[in-house]
């Protein structure tokens, strides 16, 4: 039996317990009761992990990955069926997270000696200090995190060639070093849209931290104001926007990164949020009107999923191999997005706005001539469009045209 509360129906735990199955699946996450029945089939983890808890709380096993508002950015007001009544939640009703797998391991030799048996060891993570640079971060990684989460982290768009390609174009660029400088006392402060930082560099946003460590963006917050830099907070973050605002410390500045929810009303409510808050500029993303075909990721999900969730959809030719971490959220993204919205923004923000995912010199004029503040010349890490240039090789050709 459902009882109103304000907008919302109160219901009791034994009504939602009746939607368990796969074509009728309710799930709980904070107190509220949402119809994942249609989601379930693009949720990035699989769908298994919706099925699994169908009719049941499953905060427990959805927070440690996501922000308590996802699900207002991602579904429908009317797939929300109601406010649960906690006191009728029992313990039976409750969907407890697997179990921790323990360290990876894999096979090293003993010995150079040839005829030596190899053995397996267990994956022991280094020490901070050791860690020289990226590349140190990204093998511990690969050893560390979750398949699905490494999946979701390195993987890029189509055959990887752009994503590949965005570590080459470096290599491709030579120094040409001037001598006798006098370089005792060197400085590498600037201000970057009115922001100081102690290099020039930002840190950039990135969805879903917690899939690598429990603390998530509050971390990267944090480790942003140690080293002196600003940092773009993520628009689908595995916290919520209040939880990254509050662990900002005084005086420090961030920035804020943009997808256009197809809701506009939505997107203006966030957007009013960030500038009541002091966020410095909005970064619009422009290059992901639909989530890159990120083919690791997508196989993870797959492989998660098993043949037990696929069989039914396998007979009646529904399996969708196009979905991954990736591209769960592509219905949070407005595919109309167009040049004809950007005086929009501009009227409801007085924040400086950018364009994220800029690839050519026309576009950049485009946006200088429409005044916006500025553009991130990226290919969106090699995760979206495959065979684009590397933002750094694109660098020239904005130069030039904006000189002109």
């Amino acid at each position: 039996m459902a009882v109103s509360t304000g907008t919302s129906p109160m219901l009791s735990m034994e009504e939602v317990a009746k939607h368990n199955k796969k074509e009728d699946c309710w799930v709980v996450l904070y107190g509220k009761a949402y119809d994942l029945t249609k989601f379930a089939r693009v949720h990035p983890g699989g769908a298994k992990l919706i099925y699994d808890a169908a009719g049941k709380d499953a905060t427990a096993v959805f927070d440690p990955i996501h922000p308590r508002d996802i699900m207002d950015k991602l579904l429908k007001p009317s797939l929300t069926m109601g406010v649960v009544d906690e006191a009728t939640i029992k313990p039976e009703h409750v969907a407890q997270p697997e179990a921790k797998k323990p360290a990876p391991k894999k096979p090293v030799r003993k010995a150079e000696t040839e005829g030596e048996d190899e053995t397996v060891v267990e994956f022991v993570k280094p020490p901070l200090a050791a860690m020289l640079n990226t590349f140190d971060f990204e093998s511990v990684a690969k050893e560390t995190m979750e398949p699905q989460a490494w999946g979701y982290y390195s993987s890029g768009g189509d055959d990887e060639i752009t994503l590949r390609d965005n570590h080459l174009a470096f290599q491709r660029i030579v120094m040409r070093p001037r001598v006798l400088v006098n370089v005792r006392d060197i400085d590498m402060t600037t201000a970057f849209l009115g922001v100081p930082a102690s290099l020039p560099l930002y840190f950039t946003a990135t969805a879903l931290a917690k899939l690598a460590h429990p603390d998530g963006e509050l971390a990267i917050v944090r480790a942003a104001k140690k080293a002196g830099v600003p940092y773009m907070l993520p628009t689908l973050s595995s916290y919520t926007l209040d939880e990254m605002l509050q662990a900002k410390q005084p005086g420090q500045e961030v920035f804020s990164q943009l997808y256009v929810n197809p809701e506009r009303s939505r997107t203006q409510e966030y957007v009013n949020k960030l500038e009541s808050a002091g966020v410095r500029a909005l970064f619009i993303t422009v290059d992901a009107p639909q989530l890159g075909r990120r083919e690791k990721d997508m196989r993870n999900k797959f492989t998660q999923q098993g043949s037990d969730v696929q069989g039914d959809d396998e007979e009646e030719g529904e399996v969708d191999r196009s979905q991954g971490a990736t591209r769960a959220i592509s219905s949070y993204i407005d595919p109309a997005l167009c040049w004809e919205d950007i005086p929009w923004f501009q009227s409801i923000t007085k924040m400086k706005i950018l364009l994220k995912g800029v690839q050519n010199g026309e576009d950049a004029v485009h946006a200088f001539k429409l005044g916006l503040h500025g553009c991130v010349l990226s290919n969106h890490g090699g995760r979206q469009l495959d065979t684009c240039r590397p933002g750094i090789e694109v660098l020239p050709e904005v130069m030039e045209a904006l000189k002109e």
